[in-house]
């Protein structure tokens, strides 16, 4: 794929035989190298909180409440995260267009290797605000240009991007867990990520087989009038709008509440506590974004009512410890990513196939703004809830 395919009014043509496994095999490794830059970086948001400029020194130790906080939310790192995805995927559906996919996806690139080079600095947390600012535009360019992509295949698209950005989840936490484990600093944890940019790009130019359609159809903004774009929202909105509201209380739980939600009497120390979170959270996500040959669901409402329980259950246990053991707010969080999970493969799925083919592209692009909005609204709660809990000392 390493050329632009001209528009063709003819006929599709025959598949390779091989075009099935590579299609399937490239959006995996796509949505992997998609969906880590972002995922690390959440990985690591009580790190990169506490990392100090060269010479600086150390932040005070945390304020010695029974939360543990940090002097700063990691909601803050959410934030840095997830903004600049949520300004870009607000402007896809109208600008994205003018672009070619080639030069998409080489911006992309370009944007995730720049966030890991100023985290690994370790210039301060600051400088890497800024790596995570670069993570975060890197995740939404990819992420609108692959999906509007995915429209093109069969459901394989959807299918494999969905278990890729799962596979993101899990191997970020559980490798960047590991090397931490291992000693290396922040730093050096995150070196071998600087390869996934070249991954990106020998994965879309070399492994992806064009699809059996052009791959620039007509430009959303030329090919779909006013009316069928509002028609188009509103068939989008019955899919996005619950995915939205799992996206708030999903990421209300793991950037407002897991850093409060401490166990003092556990071998485990807070940080590793925070890090066996957000792995056992991505384990549920992986496994569950990987299920749709063998479960799909129509009601993603039903996953949004389930979310926000959880949201509450994990509330009340912050501000009234009543858990019995770490155990069983393991389990709860990993119940929580499979339910989050569930709910974006099935969303997109839905909206993939009810969409009419010539406003397929458009209905991704918007779709990919609901679990955005979701995660943006859900990192402002998380701060107010900081707040309330490790209030400024005096």
């Amino acid at each position: 794929m390493a050329e632009e395919e001209p528009l063709l009014p003819a006929e599709d043509p025959p598949e390779p035989p091989d075009a099935h496994w590579r299609n399937g095999a490239a959006f995996w490794i796509l949505g992997l190298c998609n969906n880590l830059p972002y995922v690390l970086m959440l990985s690591a948001a009580r790190d990169i909180l506490d990392t100090p400029r060269a010479g600086q020194v150390p932040a005070p130790p945390p304020n010695g409440s029974r939360y543990d906080c940090n002097p700063v939310s990691t909601g803050a790192v959410l934030l840095a995260d997830i903004l600049p995805t949520l300004l870009l995927k607000l402007a896809a559906p109208f600008v994205v267009h003018l672009l070619p996919y080639n030069a998409r996806v080489i911006a992309a690139a370009l944007c995730a290797w720049g966030s890991f080079a100023l985290v690994t600095r370790g210039a301060g947390a600051a400088v890497s605000l800024g790596g995570v600012v670069l993570a975060s535009a890197a995740s939404g360019l990819g992420e609108v240009t692959f999906l509007a992509l995915a429209g093109f295949y069969p459901r394989v698209g959807v299918a494999c991007w969905s278990s890729g950005t799962g596979g993101a989840g899990l191997g970020g936490a559980l490798g960047y867990g590991a090397l931490l484990q291992a000693g290396l600093p922040l730093r050096h944890a995150l070196l071998p990520a600087l390869a996934l940019p070249l991954l990106t790009l020998l994965s879309y130019f070399f492994l992806l087989r064009p699809p059996p359609r052009p791959t620039e159809p007509p430009p959303p903004a030329v090919g779909l009038t006013p009316g069928e774009k509002w028609r188009v929202v509103k068939g989008v909105a019955r899919h996005a709008t619950p995915l939205a509201v799992v996206y708030f209380a999903e990421y209300f739980i793991n950037q407002g509440l897991l850093e409060l939600l401490y166990f003092p009497a556990s071998a485990l120390t807070h940080d590793e506590q925070y890090r066996w979170y957000q792995l056992l959270y991505q384990a549920g996500v992986f496994v569950s974004r990987s299920s749709l040959r063998c479960l799909r669901l129509r009601r993603v409402w039903v996953l949004a009512l389930l979310q926000v329980l959880n949201a509450v259950v994990l509330s009340v246990a912050v501000a009234v410890p009543f858990l019995p053991a770490l155990g069983v707010a393991f389990a709860i969080v990993g119940g929580e990513g499979a339910v989050g999970g569930a709910a974006y493969a099935n969303a997109l799925l839905n909206v993939a196939e009810e969409a009419p083919p010539e406003g397929r592209e458009f209905a991704m692009t918007v779709a990919s703004v609901a679990d955005t909005a979701g995660i943006a609204l859900a990192g402002g709660a998380a701060l107010g809830v900081h707040r309330l809990f490790c209030p400024a000392p005096p």
